[in-house]
């Protein structure tokens, strides 16, 4: 059990960690990072590696945040389809993008093998078709990413689901084994470990960072709480809630997903669920728009999980629990850098928009380049149009919470 984290299955299975001291005093370092989920422990440890002196400092603990709270699923690419990027961007800059964005997935097994991270593995992701007319542009996307970029994924029939899944009724959907999912958690503590053996000195609950670790760089990575360290950086994203529950374990478990793979279904308010190393269904169903939490988080779930295992209508939920993750505009990440008053560099990264636990190691290595003076492949995802949520501080959340709800009232259509 993990000391310190807020309750989740995944606190409750958390590997050991030893917790960091506050900032004490004033240290100086040559570059400093705030955030300690996946994006910041991904950039300080490949600072480090790359001769940097080090400082992160975490408002609270290491994963405490959306990387320690997530589905845990490992989806390659971005929001977007490859179709739809290089329908935008031209075929050089999509391939660009396709090079960084697919091999996210190579960098976090690397990781996981370099560093000899424990977080229960597992390979295989099904896209499912929640409607007809989703799986024949899911075959298209399909398709198009087999033929131009050489990334094949099995097209499964509707026939065929039964592989992978028994429940839902979908209708078709795309099995990619290169996909897969993890424990969120022990692969953050994993990240911490190996920047603290690389000499990055940690700092959990620090939330005034800044005001003690004088660097020349820093690094914001702070996802859905960017906003009260830049404000103007906080208008381009908006937190969206999302909540997880995982069951007792289930004596079923192999028969509902046989292959064990990760599901995420089609709709733009989507369900996600994966098995746990001990056979648990691992669910996260539903989004609000407000950040005052449902009074039962079980019940709130459970609505969403008998639509897709009507079997499990009963079955004792053991933890529920939720978080924020930072959505932006387009639902593409939001890199940059910025030159403060005072001659600092500032580099930032957020807004992964629940598509973030293989691109946001991506993301940290990128600006640990950038911040070593290479800046061509940062440059690719920092030149992804971004604009910020109309309405200044007081409308911006209001005005996108009416724009996401009626692309949830399409599902429904």
């Amino acid at each position: 059990m993990s000391a310190g984290h807020a309750p989740s299955y995944y606190a409750a299975t958390a590997n050991a960690w030893e917790s960091s001291p506050a900032v004490t005093e004033a240290t100086h370092v040559d570059v400093a990072v705030i955030g300690g989920g996946f994006t910041g422990l991904s950039a300080a440890l490949t600072c480090a590696e790359k001769g940097f002196k080090v400082a992160l400092c975490e408002a609270d603990k290491v994963g405490s945040g959306a990387s320690g709270r997530n589905g845990g699923q490992l989806i390659p690419g971005l929001r977007w389809s490859m179709r739809e990027i290089e329908t935008e961007f031209g075929h050089d800059r999509a391939k660009a993008i396709f090079d960084l964005a697919y091999g996210a997935v190579g960098r976090v097994h690397d990781r996981i093998q370099k560093h000899r991270i424990a977080c229960d593995l597992k390979s295989g992701h099904l896209e499912a078709a929640y409607k007809a007319a989703h799986f024949e542009n899911m075959k298209r996307d399909a398709e198009f990413l087999a033929r131009e970029y050489g990334w094949a994924a099995d097209i499964v029939q509707p026939q065929d689901m039964g592989r992978h899944i028994n429940g839902g009724g979908y209708h078709g959907g795309i099995y990619d084994a290169r996909g897969g999912h993890f424990h969120p958690l022990n692969y953050a503590l994993g990240l911490a470990q190996a920047a603290r053996e690389a000499g990055v000195v940690i700092h959990e609950n620090s939330r005034a960072g800044l005001a003690s670790v004088k660097a020349q760089t820093i690094i914001l990575a702070t996802d859905t709480w960017m906003g009260e360290l830049a404000p103007e950086l906080g208008r381009y994203t908006v937190p969206i809630m999302n909540y997880n529950i995982a069951t007792a374990p289930l004596p079923q478990a192999d028969a509902l997903l046989p292959s064990d793979a990760a599901v995420a279904d089609s709709r733009f308010v989507l369900n996600y669920f994966r098995l746990s190393a001990d056979k648990r269904l691992l669910f996260g169903g539903g989004e609000k728009y407000v950040q005052r939490p449902p009074a039962d988080i079980g019940t709130f779930v459970r609505k969403h999980i008998v639509k897709v295992f009507p079997s499990l209508a009963d079955t004792a939920i053991d933890y529920a629990w939720g978080g924020a993750v930072g959505v932006t505009m387009n639902r593409l990440p939001h890199l940059g850098r910025r030159q403060a008053g005072n001659g600092q560099t500032i580099f930032f990264a957020h807004g992964f928009s629940g598509h973030g636990a293989l691109v946001t190691t991506l993301a940290g290595e990128l600006l640990a380049e950038a911040v070593a003076g290479t800046m061509e492949r940062f440059d690719v995802f920092a030149s992804l149009p971004q604009r910020p949520f109309p309405g200044g501080k007081w409308l911006a959340r209001p005005l996108a919470t009416l724009g996401l709800l009626w692309y949830a009232l399409r599902d429904r259509l």
